[in-house]
């Protein structure tokens, strides 16, 4: 497991990301506990990309039966706890599995402010071996139209890196 980060910050935002990945994978390589590799993953795309707020939502069933996405691992403010499926950005992206890219969050339909100082937004679902939604990244800025194309290939090779290992 690789301890340490070595992020070039005077690089673009795409070589950044070419030299975060590989440090990705060393760092959940021989590790099988999800939350563990879900919680370095939060760090290392926080310090490395200087993402406002970066984490996880996990798709857990209640004691009722029904499936919400519970908070998971994080970095960044505080965040909402359990989002229903439809609901919000990363709700609607666990129903559609699909990524959506958000660049003004104020003009999302139905967009829950966890925090007002979020501006925009992506959310990448990430599936199991089963082809079901098992969690969500949720990535936020505090700028307006932060996020493009860049971030959405090298974002889904995070969640490639996730679910080809063996604690997807």
């Amino acid at each position: 497991m690789a301890e340490t980060l070595t992020i070039n910050n005077n690089g673009s935002k795409e070589e950044k990301y070419q030299s975060l990945l590989p440090q990705l994978k060393a760092l959940v390589e021989g590790e099988t506990d999800l939350i563990a590799n879900l919680a370095n993953i939060c760090a290392a795309l926080k310090f490395g990309m200087d993402f406002f707020w970066v984490g996880f939502y996990l798709v857990k069933s209640t004691s009722e039966g029904e499936e919400q996405l519970v908070l998971g691992p994080f970095q960044g403010p505080l965040a909402c706890s359990r989002i229903a499926k439809g609901k919000g950005v990363c709700g609607k992206s666990w129903r559609d599995k699909e990524i959506i890219l958000v660049p003004d969050v104020d003009q999302f339909p139905g967009h829950i402010a966890c925090s007002t100082m979020s501006k925009s937004e992506i959310v990448l679902p990430i599936m199991n071996r089963n082809d079901e939604v098992f969690l969500v990244l949720d990535v936020d800025s505090d700028h307006l139209n932060d996020f493009d194309l860049i971030d959405k290939k090298y974002l889904q090779q995070v969640v490639e890196i996730i679910q080809n290992n063996s604690f997807a």
